[in-house]
């Protein structure tokens, strides 16, 4: 009885072992493809960051001497994904929707798209014929001559049509939400003005209102498209006034649209990495925000090095913000008598921090004194500032440089920390204040100063 029992233990623990394996064995990806043209040798699957400036690869896989091959591994999430075949000079698309594990793909390199053949895949089999089925109308438009002839017209908006019904039978489909995000908002006409034209601001308010309606906050797999970040991308520069007030207003309008994880830190991250050295002047408020409030607020996990690094970074740019009073200044003139901005009274300021042996600061200095000379009527007056100790290579710059009619400082003393006081992360740095030393614009290029000013006094004037 005993050796019955122990028998029976050990072949029910045999069969735990075999379901635990099994199980596993269901719960990961196996994805066989053949593809006529290749053998001997390896395949890589993945997909492009957000960005699209690098590839991800998730698996790779050796191809047979009759062009099969097979992409199997524990887990695989959902997304549009690429198998790069060797040379990087081709590749097969491939939907992978986290609900079909397993499955099949059968094509020829000479034409993947039109040889493609699918097995247990909806979303590959409709993503496919789809494509077919469009290159086969495209090709057919291509051979028309005129392009604007009753047959031309009417294919096209046959293709339109069907494009609309396919995707529409199949709304459950990763490959039909990827399909609806390309296209942009279907604008409707728009009213008449009294003049009889079209209300353009119409227009615009509602392709801006309606940008977003075929994107599923929701569903991270379309964080592994190729489509989301040229959206963003358009969206934000386009179609969003670039100040910290507007920008913030839209960074939190997306990210309350998601409660999904993955997809509310992509939309943190974009906002943060743009805006941290942002390429519109004065916009890293928007930083500064997105830092505060989910960095070290906590919703982003940090590591310790990271909190660290934010926090400083923070620390930094908070005091430099536009709108912000520009922190007192202390150096000396080259007679070494003390200098500072606190004394000064102007219409305007800019201050030019520069290294006397930069050769991009040698050549802004003559843009900078015809600004200067051109603006000086106006009441605006230029602080150049020398941010290393060498007295010498200083008032050597002075001399070949011709910059004795700016105010010149130089920091005899050695002890101001012009990275993190000033945010000086590279020469030259250029603020401009206003009468009152507010910031109105920072890292300001020397060459858009006299047309910045302009704006800056037009919009003023309003």
């Amino acid at each position: 009885m005993i050796k019955i029992m122990k028998l029976r233990l050990i072949f029910g623990s045999c069969l735990l072992s075999l379901s635990l394996i099994a199980a596993r064995a269901q719960s990961g990806y196996e994805i066989t493809v053949t593809l006529k043209g290749l053998r001997d040798t390896t395949c890589v699957l993945g997909h492009y960051n957000q960005s699209r400036t690098s590839f991800i690869s998730k698996d790779t896989a050796r191809v047979d001497a009759d062009g099969k091959m097979v992409f199997s591994g524990e887990s695989l999430p959902g997304g549009i994904y690429l198998i790069l075949l060797p040379g990087n000079a081709k590749w097969a698309e491939m939907v992978y929707s986290g609900k079909e594990p397993r499955f099949s793909m059968t094509s020829d390199t000479s034409d993947i798209i039109d040889h493609m053949v699918v097995a247990n895949s909806k979303e590959n089999e409709f993503f496919y014929s789809f494509q077919q089925t469009l290159n086969k109308q495209m090709e057919k438009l291509g051979k028309m001559a005129d392009k604007n002839a009753p047959d031309a017209v009417n294919l096209r908006e046959d293709m339109e049509t069907y494009r609309k019904e396919s995707i529409q039978k199949h709304p459950e489909l990763l490959a039909s939400k990827f399909l609806k995000a390309i296209e942009g908002p279907q604008v409707p006409p728009a009213p008449k003005l009294p003049n009889g034209k079209d209300d353009s601001t119409w227009v615009f308010n509602y392709y801006k209102n309606h940008y977003w309606d075929q994107i599923d906050f929701n569903d991270d797999r379309l964080l592994r498209t190729p489509i989301l970040q040229p959206k963003m991308e358009q969206y934000v520069k386009n179609l969003v006034v670039q100040t910290p007030d507007s920008l913030i207003k839209e960074a939190e309008a997306l990210i309350n649209r998601s409660k999904n994880k993955d997809f509310r830190h992509y939309l943190i991250r974009y906002f943060a990495a743009e805006y941290e050295n942002p390429k519109t002047v004065g916009t890293e408020a928007v930083f500064v925000h997105m830092a505060e409030k989910y960095y070290l607020g906590g919703e982003i996990s940090l590591s310790e090095d990271g909190r660290r690094r934010i926090g400083e970074r923070v620390n930094v740019l908070k005091p430099l913000l536009v709108g912000k009073v520009f922190p007192e200044i202390q150096v000396w003139d080259p007679q070494k008598k003390p200098l500072s901005l606190g004394p000064q009274s102007a219409k305007y300021f800019v201050i030019f921090f520069y290294s006397p042996t930069c050769g991009h600061c040698k050549e802004s200095a003559p843009k900078l004194l015809e600004f200067a000379r051109k603006r000086k009527a106006e009441q605006v007056k230029v602080l150049a500032v020398a941010t290393e100790n060498s007295e010498e290579e200083w008032k050597k710059f002075i001399a070949e440089q011709k910059t004795g009619d700016l105010i010149n400082g130089y920091d005899f003393s050695g002890q101001i920390d012009f990275r993190n006081k000033f945010d000086v992360l590279s020469t030259p740095t250029v603020y401009v204040l206003d009468e009152n030393k507010r910031i109105i614009a920072r890292k300001m290029p020397v060459e858009q100063l006299d047309d910045f000013l302009s704006f800056y006094q037009r919009r003023s004037r309003k």
